[in-house]
C-alpha cells in the first residue's frame, strides 16, 4: 500500500439511525441523542464487546461548517480529548435538527465537557425540547476525511481502516439505495458488513459511493462489494 495515493476529501454521508434522547451527563435542558445500533447492517461484535459511542449533539442554530471546524480545532488544542466531531442534519418525522455527530468518545462522561467547551466557540445547544422514546431518524454528516485508494474506484479510510468507500455508477435517492442495497446483501456471500450512502469531492469532481464498514477490509473484498453493486444498479 507504501504507493497509494494518500488524499484528503470532503465526504457527505447519509444514513438512518435510531436514536435515544440522554438528560444525564449532558447540559441540563439540552437535546442530546445516542445512537444505539450506528451499523445495522453489521453484527460481528460479539454480545459482550462494548457498544461504540456515537453521539449527536443538537444546535440551536444552523452554523455554517468552518464554524463548527473552527471551534472543534480550538478545542482539541486547549483539551487533550480524543473525539471525532462532523457537522450534520437530522430528520426525525417532521422534526429537522441540526446537530454534531461525536465519536471515538472513551466513556460518556465527556459529553458535557465538550458542549462547555463548544459553550466558550460561541457554538450553542438547543435547549428545553424533548423527544422521548427509541426514535427513528434519517442523518447526513459531513466532514473532511482522509482516505487512500487502493484501486479502481476503491478507498479507505487512512486514520480508520474499518471504514472502505467503493464507487457506484450514479447518485441513488434514499429509497432507492435501500433497494440495491438489499439485493447486493442477498446475493453476498462474504463477511457481513454495514453499508450507506455517501459521496465525496476531490478535485472539482464529484463521486458517488457506498461506505462500508467491516473488520475484514482489503482490496478484494472491496472490489466483489463494489461490482455488486455497480451489477444491481439499472
Amino acid at each position: 500500500m507504501a504507493n497509494n495515493k494518500k488524499m484528503e476529501v470532503f465526504v457527505n454521508l447519509t444514513k438512518r439511525d435510531t436514536v435515544v434522547a440522554i438528560e444525564e451527563k449532558v447540559l441540563p435542558g439540552s437535546l442530546v441523542f445516542d445512537s444505539l445500533n450506528p451499523f445495522p447492517g453489521y453484527y460481528h461484535e460479539t454480545p459482550t464487546s462494548p457498544r461504540p459511542i456515537y453521539i449527536y449533539l443538537v444546535l440551536a442554530n444552523q452554523y455554517p461548517l468552518e464554524e463548527i471546524i473552527r471551534a472543534t480545532q480550538n478545542i482539541e488544542k486547549e483539551y487533550d480529548w480524543n473525539f471525532d466531531a462532523g457537522k450534520g442534519y437530522m430528520t426525525i418525522g417532521s422534526e429537522f435538527l441540526n446537530v454534531i455527530r461525536v465519536r471515538h468518545l472513551p466513556e460518556l462522561d465527556l459529553v458535557i465537557k465538550i458542549q462547555e467547551a463548544y459553550v466558550k466557540q460561541g457554538i450553542n445547544f438547543l435547549m428545553n425540547k424533548k423527544l422521548k422514546g427509541k426514535l427513528e431518524a434519517q442523518v447526513k454528516i459531513v466532514k473532511f476525511l482522509n482516505l487512500e485508494k487502493l484501486g479502481d474506484g476503491i478507498y479507505i479510510n487512512a486514520e480508520d481502516t474499518t471504514f472502505g468507500y467503493v464507487e457506484i455508477p450514479k447518485y441513488l435517492h434514499q429509497a432507492a439505495f435501500t433497494k440495491v442495497s438489499m439485493d447486493v446483501k442477498y446475493n453476498w456471500d462474504g463477511h457481513e458488513y454495514d453499508a450507506a450512502s455517501a459521496s465525496f469531492y476531490n478535485e472539482g469532481k464529484l463521486y458517488e459511493v457506498v461506505r462500508i464498514r467491516s473488520d475484514q477490509m482489503n482490496m478484494d473484498y472491496l472490489d466483489k462489494i463494489k461490482k455488486l453493486y455497480t451489477a444491481k444498479i439499472r
